[in-house]
């Protein structure tokens, strides 16, 4: 095994690279009440949109996306530069898809992932992240619940990343972020059965 790059220490840093709270730090650059305060008070794009300020929903999509892809297309360039293989690469996806769901700088208490979670899976393969996307963006878009687009583009992503690649080593890392992001909207779920899932663009709830 190679030891020019630090693989566990390649690991922690994506860890602390996801747990950066883009929501709460654009929040406060645009001068808005802490996401964790209001609505969902889940430090999410989704949440910052309910302040009513699209810009800083915007940055913060920008932000959590940014970070899931850039820990990934550095593990691919240096993974590979230094013989580590889709092992690596899957364990620093997991770490900043991770980070961003227990963050040591919000006390673990982190967003549902789903950003990062496409960050992450348009720098594994681009194919697999605009599919996923895509059909986040239909379910959004259509009946305007994020959490149900959230919900059936991770159900999805598993099935799109077999028809990719079949049996692979990523195909397993895509079913973790998977399970995590339906564990992580199973109160939506609740909410939607119920019929008091608030939908995209709502306002902000005292």
């Amino acid at each position: 095994m190679p030891n020019s790059l630090n693989a566990p220490l390649a690991v922690v840093l994506a860890y602390l690279l996801g747990s950066v709270p883009f929501a709460v730090i654009c929040s406060r650059l645009f001068g808005l009440a802490d996401p964790r305060s209001y609505g969902s008070k889940n430090p999410g794009a989704t949440n910052v949109l309910r302040s009513g300020n699209k810009a800083a929903a915007i940055t913060t999509l920008i932000g959590d996306m940014a970070k899931g892809a850039a820990a990934v297309l550095l593990a691919q360039k240096y993974g590979a530069q230094y013989g580590y293989g889709d092992a690596f690469v899957g364990c620093v996806a997991l770490a900043v898809f991770f980070g961003h769901l227990f963050p040591v700088f919000l006390k673990f208490k982190g967003g549902k992932g789903v950003a990062t979670a496409a960050g992450v899976l348009l720098a594994i393969d681009f194919r697999l992240g605009l599919a996923t996307l895509a059909t986040w963006l239909l379910i959004s878009f259509t009946l305007r619940y994020s959490s149900l687009a959230a919900l059936l583009a991770a159900a999805a992503a598993p099935f799109y990343a077999f028809l990719l690649w079949g049996s692979d080593t990523m195909l397993m890392v895509v079913g973790v972020i998977a399970i995590a992001l339906i564990g992580r909207h199973w109160k939506n779920l609740q909410r939607l059965m119920a019929g008091t899932e608030p939908k995209i663009g709502a306002g902000k709830k005292a």
